[in-house]
């Protein structure tokens, strides 16, 4: 229905999203959230001039991951559109991924003896390390029976693997267990003609760990998100909008390639992402800007830490508001308390900003205070129908 009342101006949208964002009240830390303990005083400030609320990012009481739950934030139904994690990992290094290649998400993880898993991420290995060892598989492992094996790099302890060939199909589980002091599980198809692509993703595996069995942490691999390429409207016709996505980690460039957002290099820091967001000011309507490090602290249960993250995050937001957006939504993706150390179901943290949009009478922009906003609890997928209203650019709907 949207696509019918789309109305063209020239007003500017900014997605402003930590990633991660919301926590729970720890016993540890006063039964206070991340950001009810966080000196967070932008952040604040904005809460006062603008509605607030609270958004499902998939369906009530689902965890999401973290494709599904931007995703939703797009507008779209993370549940009708179920987009694996290997392909936004192969669109977000620019692999080239063609429709019927089956993309897998790769985690190198620490084993013992008994091929248990002692560490999920490999002590976080960064990419001095782990590049290399990809390259090993990479040079070592080049097909299996018919079919093409590329390994690729991503970030850190991440890469990915594509398959190419005949009579591939992404109906296969993870090997990730979610859990350490238990060995990988098997590639197992979830379809009648999965068997094949399973044959050759557990083949994959008994040869890449022979590959890795002298490593200290990279001895063993976790792989998850097995997936193909769907059929998805782009994100500029679905909205008559331009754009732009800035985002340092590769799976979020993937997923906004994905839906046909421009996605142009930015550096490590935060500070490159901003210097971007301000220096594309006036080529795009509509500016995705990514902060990933507030859910690396909560997965990794550490709750000051993620309080120092969110105190960043604020810090960023008068450079954001010094380009005068029509309309800033700041929320999360999906919800990383420490105290859970890891995705959770619980609701976003929402705030809008627009000249239209309220106040609603809150003071504080946190988990709590959300709760009572004037927004209520919505559904991520419908932030955009919300921010395109406040920008002025849906018509009337009807006589």
């Amino acid at each position: 229905m949207i696509e019918k009342l789309l109305n063209e101006n020239d007003e500017k949208i900014v997605f402003y999203i930590a990633d991660g964002m919301g926590g729970l009240p720890h016993p540890d830390f006063d039964k206070k959230t991340e950001m009810e303990y966080a000196n967070l005083p932008n952040l604040d400030e904005l809460a006062r001039k603008s509605v607030l609320g609270r958004s499902i990012p998939v369906e009530m009481g689902i965890t999401p991951g973290s494709g599904p739950a931007h995703l939703s934030l797009f507008g779209y139904d993370a549940v009708k559109f179920d987009i694996g994690r290997g392909v936004l990992e192969a669109l977000g290094v620019n692999f080239p991924l063609n429709r019927g290649d089956v993309a897998i998400r790769g985690n190198f993880a620490t084993i013992d003896k008994n091929r248990n898993i002692v560490d999920r991420r490999a002590g976080r290995i960064p990419n001095e390390e782990s590049f290399p060892i990809v390259k090993k598989l990479s040079e070592n492992i080049k097909k299996i029976e018919d079919i093409e094996v590329s390994v690729f790099p991503v970030k850190e302890y991440r890469f990915g693997v594509v398959l190419k060939g005949r009579g591939l199909t992404p109906c296969i589980k993870d090997t990730d267990p979610q859990q350490v002091g238990v060995p990988p599980l098997e590639a197992v198809s979830t379809c009648e003609n999965g068997l094949k692509t399973a044959r050759i993703i557990n083949k994959f595996i008994q040869m890449a760990e022979s590959l890795l069995k002298e490593e200290k942490k990279a001895n063993g691999m976790l792989l998850r998100g097995v997936s193909s390429i769907p059929d998805i409207q782009p994100f500029s016709k679905r909205y008559g909008l331009l754009p732009l996505a800035l985002a340092n980690y590769p799976m979020y460039k993937g997923l906004a390639r994905l839906v046909g957002m421009e996605t142009p290099e930015v550096g490590a820091s935060f500070q490159s992402v901003i210097e971007r967001l301000k220096k594309e000011w006036n080529n795009y309507n509509f500016f995705f800007v990514h902060y990933k490090w507030t859910d690396k602290a909560g997965e990794d249960g550490d709750f000051l830490k993620k309080v120092k993250y969110l105190e960043e995050f604020d810090s960023y937001l008068p450079d954001v508001l010094s380009l005068n957006p029509s309309v800033l939504v700041i929320t999360g993706d999906h919800s990383t308390p420490s105290l859970w150390k890891g995705h959770s179901w619980h609701p976003n943290p929402l705030l809008l900003y627009s000249r239209v949009a309220g106040p609603d009478d809150r003071q504080r922009f946190t988990e709590r205070e959300c709760k009572y906003g004037y927004l209520g609890q919505i559904y991520a997928r419908d932030i955009m129908a919300l921010a395109l209203a406040n920008a002025g650019k849906l018509k009337k709907y009807g006589a």
